[in-house]
């Protein structure tokens, strides 16, 4: 999985230059995802990717939604694809692994937070059976544009 670290790391840079899903504005380098890699995986949390024709072409992690003790049930998702395998419904495939991979590690929330209230993500967290839990307005500044944070949430309780 650390070997991953180029493909994550080449698909999360071209998101950071490229749209509002993430409000970073500069990409942290692979040795940096080496690294985040690995403490998801030390903690037991979900890291996966999806791969097409043996290449990358996507990635996704639950990790707890905040530090604190009383979120230790609850998580936050991040999901990536590339920009070339955008459409293919890569996302919905991996998104239903994470969950499914989530509930078995023990969360019992999952938490998607928005950048930018970017319209495909929405979409494809409701695809899934999310709900619309808030907005923050104007909360993030990139590319000279103020940006929402949009907050879904899908119980992973049965």
């Amino acid at each position: 999985m650390p070997g991953d670290a180029p493909a994550v790391q080449a698909i999360y840079a071209f998101h950071v230059a490229h749209s509002t899903a993430t409000f970073d504005t500069e990409a942290p380098d692979a040795a940096f995802w080496a690294e985040k890699i690995a403490h998801v995986a030390a903690r037991g949390w979900p890291f996966l990717v999806i791969e097409v024709d043996g290449a990358v072409r996507g990635y996704a992690y639950a990790t707890q939604f905040r530090d604190r003790a009383a979120y230790a049930h609850t998580c936050e998702d991040s999901i990536y694809i590339a920009d070339v395998a955008r459409g293919q419904g890569l996302g919905t495939q991996l998104l239903a692994a994470l969950v499914d991979a989530a509930r078995a590690s023990g969360f019992e929330q999952m938490i998607g937070v928005i950048g930018g209230g970017e319209p495909a993500s929405v979409a494809l967290h409701a695809r899934l059976g999310f709900v619309h839990a808030g907005r923050m307005r104007d909360v993030g500044m990139k590319f000279g544009r103020r940006l929402d944070t949009v907050y879904m949430q899908l119980s992973l309780l049965r």
